[in-house]
């Protein structure tokens, strides 16, 4: 509850899938939440129409295309809200042509590399459809949809990453971890805290139940036990209101001390390990510390993720600056364009900037 604030993929696939179905649910998002009315109508064209052509004697019909509409609600069902607005679809047809080229564009040992990650992939997969109700195959029935269906639609998604991740340098990989460092030196603290939350407000239903004073005076008495040797998992376990470690003893183990609200990050960067902190405030309240161990990751450590993320930067690159060249014709509906915002009469004086979100979703 005292962790910033992030967006979020829904979890239970895999890491993989999460990455190439942000890219969609990103452009998505910024359709749907500006509005289009209702519902627009979907195209009228028929099954074996070609909807897009775009360079190179590329097409996607609508056969292939209602595939993939089809395959992306099956994994993210919140989508059938959003399947006849015209954003979405010119989102998920981006999508679509985007992976078909990137795809199509790699070499043998990104192929051979791709194939052996879509079949990790695929296991990972039936093993989460297999431990739903009915199973994979009733799953996969009431989507009507073929297992084939699902696997081609990860051999063209991880071939097009691995593809783009395999333009990806050392060197970009190790600017990518300096730069990192320089922005921020804790980008790669791990850290091991125990801490005890002193509330302001009920986690439940977010009423106040006590002042900052009575919170703050709680606290320093959780203080004075700890430094007189107390037990701080027994203590945590009576006094603590954060509900994701109250019952670990206050503890969390081996984390990334970036996804903490600054506060907190900064104490748990800072303290000598081993000691009792004093009351830490945040919006949340106070929180007594101690950290236990501290390290950084080093670069064998986050290179694959550093690459990961390089790709992903060029496939977005990709979409924003060379898609647009690529395609030739597209009969998909278009989006209702927004009216623009009346400009704002200029502020005598500037407003402070809002202050940070710093919930955890």
């Amino acid at each position: 509850m005292w962790r910033n604030k992030k967006k979020t993929i829904q979890k239970g696939l895999t890491a993989l899938l999460a990455i190439i179905l942000v890219f969609s649910i990103v452009g998505c998002t910024k359709k749907t939440d500006a509005g289009t009315g209702a519902a627009a109508p979907t195209s009228n064209a028929k099954p074996g129409d070609v909807l897009v052509t775009y360079k190179d004697g590329g097409k996607v019909t609508k056969d292939e295309f209602d595939k993939f509409l089809a395959v992306n609600m099956f994994f993210y069902q919140q989508y059938a809200q959003f399947k006849d607005d015209p954003g979405f679809q010119q989102d998920m047809m981006k999508q679509l042509v985007t992976f078909k080229i990137l795809s199509s564009r790699a070499d043998d040992k990104a192929k051979t590399e791709a194939d052996k990650q879509s079949k990790d992939q695929m296991e990972q997969i039936k093993t989460f459809l297999n431990s739903q109700e009915g199973g994979m195959d009733a799953q996969l029935k009431k989507a009507n949809l073929t297992i084939k269906d699902v696997e081609d639609f990860v051999n063209r998604s991880v071939l097009a990453i691995v593809s783009e991740e395999s333009k990806v340098t050392d060197k970009d990989v190790q600017d990518a971890y300096n730069a990192k460092l320089a922005q921020d030196k804790d980008s790669y603290t791990v850290a091991t805290v125990s801490h005890i939350l002193i509330g302001l407000t009920d986690p439940a239903t977010g009423k106040e139940t006590r002042s900052k004073d009575d919170a703050l005076k709680r606290a320093k008495e959780v203080q004075d036990k700890l430094s007189k040797g107390g037990d701080f998992v027994a203590l945590a376990k009576e006094y603590s209101e954060d509900p994701g470690s109250k019952d670990k003893g206050g503890k969390y183990e081996n984390a990334d001390i970036s996804q903490w609200v600054p506060e907190f990050k900064k104490a748990a960067a800072e303290l000598p390990i081993g000691k009792i902190s004093d009351p830490v405030e945040t919006t949340y309240g106070y929180h007594i510390m101690k950290v236990e161990s501290r390290t950084t990751k080093t670069f064998d450590q986050v290179k694959d993720q550093l690459k990961s993320e390089a790709a992903e930067k060029k496939v977005y690159d990709f979409v924003d600056k060379e898609l647009p060249t690529l395609i030739q014709t597209n009969n998909l509906p278009k989006p209702a364009e927004t009216p623009a915002a009346p400009a704002t009469p200029a502020s005598p004086s500037p407003s402070p900037a809002p202050a940070a979100d710093t919930t955890k979703k």
